[in-house]
């Protein structure tokens, strides 16, 4: 199962809250309105990009169709360059193997890559129950962890922070963390990414593991990359003895071919950049360049049951991007810690419920934190149809799974969707019911009683007009034959 933290609330009570912080909105509109506006001009660039967008889902769909044969062709090739193959079912087995590896190299610390599977997982809690301490090395993950907070954005995890807050948590917790922000710091991102740079250089310099996650991992010849922008993943990768890779089994691509679609989708999406910064790749073990050992943790952790729905399984060709989060007019107003898990977002509102399966009440609420726009799917540079995706498991949900039964709210509007349908398989009775609505029209309260009190909190109930439609049409049909 996927890590996520103990106690979250439903998304509905979470967003309760979130949407009452001024702040928090302030920071989130500002952050993903230059974000998009800077991808939408990006994209512009590429007059072949819809081509692109289906080959991008393209090679994902034929790849997870014969997904078995990619990731053994991919240990081979990893084995033969000198790599070694873990394979975890889930975050628990996972978090054991890397636990065990970094004992057996007899460090107590790890510097990291920015990594989504790790964090899904809960890698650094894990190792923290064995006494390693892991630091985080991206800038916006740096955030995250010395203000002892929670990722909430797929790109950028500290995008619900501004420069002033950021500067707080500087002058607070590095500290404890064994170099001291300088006391005169200012919130000028200069300074906020030169105190970081001095900040985490020494963690480089000592580091004997390393810990990352992959964008991609190329089947062919065993290699793997990471994309980014601030050049800390590339430390991370090169200077120590051991690294220890954690990818979720979905990002293998057959051949460097295929790879090179994805460089040319991913960074548009998502830095808006027409190529990353830094384009980190490694095929095992070299003699004297880079790490002396290289394992890959292959993680399942609920990806094959999400392959076995030919709806649910196109989340499954996700490639990070964020690109969704940035249009979507829930997450702007929620923010990414109201859907409580790693992934937030539509991407998080069909990817959690799947990994971790629906019955929890948090994943149930999740296929409802979207408004089915389509802004999502129009962004994606994969293709993923989120607002199908949706829907689909808003059926999962009202149908309940197994041996659960649906909870009560989901039991009444099966009943009310069950009346409607014989109502409207019946001319008559439909009739009935309209003129019956328009006769006692002024009688209707402004808001729905019981469980459709909650519908009307935030909508005004549409007002019903003097007579049916058919009964109007019959008057003025003979009104015009009259003249």
């Amino acid at each position: 199962m996927s890590a996520v933290p103990l106690g979250m609330p439903a998304f509905p009570d979470a967003a309760r809250t979130a949407t009452a912080d001024p702040r928090l909105r302030a920071n989130l509109r500002h952050a993903t309105h230059t974000i998009r506006d800077k991808r939408a001009r990006a994209v512009a660039e590429l007059s072949d990009w819809d081509r692109l967008r289906t080959a991008g889902a393209q090679i994902k769909d034929r790849t997870l169709r014969h997904l078995d044969h990619h990731l053994l062709r991919l240990e081979e090739a990893v084995t033969a360059a000198g790599g070694t193959v873990h394979w975890a079912a889930d975050a628990d087995q996972a978090n054991r193997i890397v636990t065990e590896l970094v004992r057996a190299t007899g460090e107590s610390e790890v510097v990291k890559v920015k990594s989504m599977a790790t964090q899904e997982i809960g890698l650094n809690e894990a190792l923290e129950q064995a006494g390693i301490a892991a630091y985080e090395t991206d800038l916006a993950e740096l955030i995250v962890q010395l203000g002892e907070d929670r990722p909430s954005h797929i790109l950028v995890p500290a995008i619900h922070r501004n420069r002033s807050e950021i500067r707080d948590i500087f002058l607070t917790a590095m500290a404890r963390w064994g170099r001291p922000a300088p006391e005169d710091l200012t919130d000028s991102p200069a300074q906020l990414a030169e105190a970081a740079r001095l900040h985490l250089r020494e963690k480089f310099l000592r580091a004997r593991v390393g810990v990352s996650g992959a964008n991609f991992m190329v089947a062919e010849t065993g290699t793997l990359v990471v994309v980014e922008s601030e050049g800390n993943g590339r430390m991370c990768l090169t200077l120590p003895e051991t690294l220890i890779s954690v990818v979720g089994i979905e990002k293998v691509v057959p051949t460097w071919q295929d790879l090179e679609v994805y460089l040319q989708l991913l960074p548009r999406s998502s830095t808006a950049e027409r190529m990353n910064p830094y384009t980190s790749t490694w095929t095992g073990t070299t003699d004297e360049d880079g790490p002396r050992t290289f394992h890959l943790v292959l993680l399942d952790n609920g990806r094959t049951d999400t392959l076995a729905d030919t709806v649910g399984r196109q989340a499954l060709r996700c490639i990070r991007c964020s690109a969704c989060l940035n249009v979507c007019p829930v997450y702007e107003r929620a923010g990414g810690h109201a859907y409580g898990s790693v992934y937030p977002g539509p991407i998080g509102a069909i990817l959690t419920p799947q990994l971790h399966g629906i019955q929890g009440e948090l994943e149930a609420s999740l296929p409802y934190a979207s408004s089915l726009c389509g802004a999502c799917y129009q962004v994606c540079p994969v293709a993923i149809d989120i607002p199908e995706v949706l829907v689909h498991l808003r059926e999962r949900v009202v149908e309940g799974s197994g041996d659960t039964p649906p909870a009560p709210g989901h039991r009444l509007e099966r009943a009310a969707m069950h009346a409607a349908r014989w109502v409207l398989d019946h001319p008559r009775a439909l009739r009935l019911a309209e003129r019956a609505a328009s006769r006692t029209r002024r009688l209707h309260p402004g808001r729905l009683p019981g469980p459709g009190r909650a519908w009307t909190d935030t909508r005004d109930l549409p007002a019903l007009p003097p007579e049916p439609f058919r009964d109007w049409w019959e008057h003025s049909r003979g009104a015009g034959e009259d003249r």
